[in-house]
């Protein structure tokens, strides 16, 4: 079996909040040691309720944040090692589509300026045809070249978003929730026009996301995470879970709000805290399967045979 495009190896992130009168400063680990693969060709999804560390994850993968503790390679190449400048000729390989797509283009520039911005950061220039190849490629008419952010549908900025993503011809794109902030029919075209792409050039992808149907239609494996953690990797969308929060999601009918935090069905007791993690296992206080030894001691993420991996003293 070929190596994976990206390995992140238990990768962590620690965020600070400096003291203020009468408040101590007060830290969280938003990415708590996560250890993942995305092999070459796959569709690699991330899912989780808002604010268990998706987005933070990945930026962590592309290094537009600094890992805590940890390493990411890829294709053989520890990004966290690499200088600025090094890091700067991988750039072109790899890429990032965000969740607005209002403000992730910066208003003062055209469609073209937006699409050319890739090869000015990397010195260098832009082929001639180069605006309408891309444009052409997401479905929008080469006329929309000279317009601004503002003079587009939510759909064609994302549109844009994704041609510029596609600008240096990467390899791997990482999707932070592209499809959140958009209404549900034109949710379903950027996902086909993301499938057809994917087939075309031959992509590979970290799908980010708060939506486990979405997920389990779009990706080839999922990653399960709660509170910064991996609790579970299924190496297929049609596998079974083993871990309960993941069963307790593929069994909720809600559509989660990736601004608010929602209540599960079939869970009780409150998030803890991420300044303030209990001992043990993090979702103890939630989990219809608990043990005594879960607030003890925090589970190890193991994998079977299949490369199904649970972190759960008493899976399903």
């Amino acid at each position: 079996m070929a190596d994976p495009l990206v390995r992140v190896q238990g990768v962590s992130k620690q965020f600070s909040t400096p003291g203020a009168f009468l408040k101590p400063p007060r830290s969280m680990m938003a990415v708590r040691g996560v250890t993942l693969s995305v092999p070459r060709g796959a569709v690699v999804g991330v899912v989780g309720e808002s604010g268990c560390g998706k987005s933070t994850l990945a930026r962590l993968v592309l290094r537009l944040l600094e890992p805590s503790e940890g390493a990411v390679l890829f294709d053989g190449s520890d990004l966290t090692a690499l200088s600025p400048r090094d890091l700067r000729k991988l750039r072109g390989r790899m890429a990032m589509v965000f969740q607005d797509p209002y403000s992730s283009l910066d208003p003062r520039y055209t469609v073209a300026d937006v699409l050319a911005e890739p090869y000015v950061v990397q010195g260098l220039g832009m082929p001639e045809g180069r605006v309408q190849d891309l444009l052409a490629k997401v479905g929008l008419n080469a006329g929309m070249a000279q317009s601004y952010p503002h003079q587009m549908s939510g759909g064609q900025r994302q549109r844009v978003g994704i041609a510029r993503a596609l600008a240096m011809n990467p390899e791997f794109v990482v999707l932070d929730e592209p499809t959140a902030s958009l209404d549900v029919s034109i949710q379903a075209q950027i996902i086909a026009l993301l499938q057809r792409l994917q087939a075309e050039l031959g992509l590979t992808y970290l799908f980010i996301s708060h939506d486990l149907g979405l997920v389990r239609y779009f990706c080839s494996e999922i990653v399960v995470m709660y509170l910064g953690a991996v609790v579970e990797q299924l190496p297929h969308p049609e596998a079974p879970p083993r871990h309960p929060y993941t069963a307790t999601l593929m069994a909720s009918n809600f559509t989660p709000d990736p601004l608010l935090r929602r209540e599960l069905s079939g869970l009780t007791g409150e998030i803890p805290s991420a300044f303030n993690l209990p001992k043990g296992c993090a979702f103890a206080a939630r989990c219809p399967r608990v043990m005594a030894r879960c607030g003890q001691e925090n589970p190890i993420l193991e994998t079977d045979a299949g490369g199904h991996a649970v972190a759960c003293f008493n899976p399903i």
